[in-house]
């Protein structure tokens, strides 16, 4: 029987491998014109369900101001956010999805729905309501 570090290594190297083939597979078609990073930015603006200046964005994500202005920047030159004046703060300024950013959101979303559906297809029904249940216990905080 394997000790807990090494099933533990095991299992994280797993969970890696099984991460970088859904985000692979669900690029399929867009090349690097979005990477991880941005694909966050832009899932977290669409669950905002509103424009977020660039500070509440940055807390949400986790990262520094700094970093999020610069994929930000790199966003709205692709066409895929927008700035614009913070209504209440004339020194702030807001984030949103545009139509091009909301669109391919909603692309890199079914390709990764359907990469995941094509591994899960691997197990029988039964398994995968226990892989879903012990993911879930696992992200209980």
């Amino acid at each position: 029987m394997p000790a807990a570090d090494d099933t533990a290594e095991q299992i994280a190297a797993l969970l890696d491998g099984i991460v970088r083939r859904q985000r692979r597979g669900s690029r399929e078609g867009f090349k690097d014109s979005v990477t991880h990073g941005q694909f966050r930015v832009l899932r977290t603006l669409d669950h905002a369900g509103r424009a977020l200046r660039l500070s509440e964005l940055a807390a949400q994500l986790g990262i520094v101001p700094r970093s999020a202005t610069s994929v930000v920047d790199d966003l709205e030159s692709a066409g895929l956010v927008a700035r614009q004046p913070d209504p209440k703060d004339r020194r702030a300024t807001l984030v949103d999805l545009t139509p091009a950013g909301r669109h391919i959101l909603t692309t890199l979303r079914e390709k990764r729905r359907a990469v995941m559906a094509t591994q899960l297809a691997r197990l029988t029904p039964a398994e995968q309501e226990t892989l879903a249940h012990l993911l879930h216990r696992l992200t209980e905080d």
